[in-house]
């Protein structure tokens, strides 16, 4: 059954209701969003868009959404070591305001350290924000029957004071009309997924405005 856009319109309500809720503390702010600034999408396969057309990735719909620039770096497969290695040339080339990093998923599925994953993404952050970029963190979860979201990805958002949505994908992940396979979205979960990101992006002061 295909999710109606009164029911889509519900089900985003939900997710940023569960993902406000989760926090405790005031929710980090990020610097305001010019027309002319340049958001990079960095990640794995759930960032480059695999399981649905390449217009349908989150970065194209997020794009059209808040009207900037959104720039696809997602690489299917790439762990936490292999983002950590090109983050540099990304920043160098790019110059964003905004990132968005979604990145672990594949550390997960190959049963990578928890302490190395949390180690690299740091590493990465720490990155991003000495060029003056913000950040922004989504969690992949454990993909399991249960799609727990690992605790260090909120650890890392207290630590650096930056906003992290440690919700939305492992809800997402949990709806069969929403996926392509196992572990990835299709072209209706992708476009949910940016939807999210740019109630975020409204929510902690990145842009004033999002389009239906």
């Amino acid at each position: 059954m295909k999710m109606t856009r009164q029911f889509m319109h519900l089900f985003l309500v939900a997710i940023m209701g569960l993902w406000l809720s989760s926090c405790s503390s005031p929710t980090p702010k990020l610097n305001p969003l010019s027309p002319d600034d340049v958001i990079v999408a960095f990640g794995d396969s759930l960032t480059y868009g695999t399981g649905a057309p390449k217009e349908t990735s989150y970065p194209v719909i997020l794009e059209k959404i808040i009207g900037i620039k959104v720039v696809n770096e997602g690489i299917p497969g790439e762990e936490t070591a292999g983002s950590l290695m090109r983050i540099d040339s990304v920043l160098e080339k790019y110059h964003p305001r905004l990132v968005i990093v979604c990145v672990g998923g594949n550390d997960h599925l190959r049963k990578r350290k928890p302490e190395q994953i949390k180690e690299n993404l740091k590493n990465i952050i720490q990155h991003i924000r000495n060029t003056g970029a913000d950040v922004l963190l989504i969690a992949p979860p454990v993909f399991s029957l249960s799609l727990s979201v690992p605790d260090l990805y909120a650890e890392l958002g207290e630590e650096f004071g930056i906003p992290v949505d440690d919700t939305t994908l492992a809800i997402l992940l949990k709806q069969p009309d929403l996926k392509s396979d196992y572990i990835h979205l299709n072209a209706a979960g992708y476009k949910a997924l940016a939807e999210s990101i740019a109630s975020m992006l409204k929510k902690t002061g990145a842009v004033d405005t999002i389009n239906d």
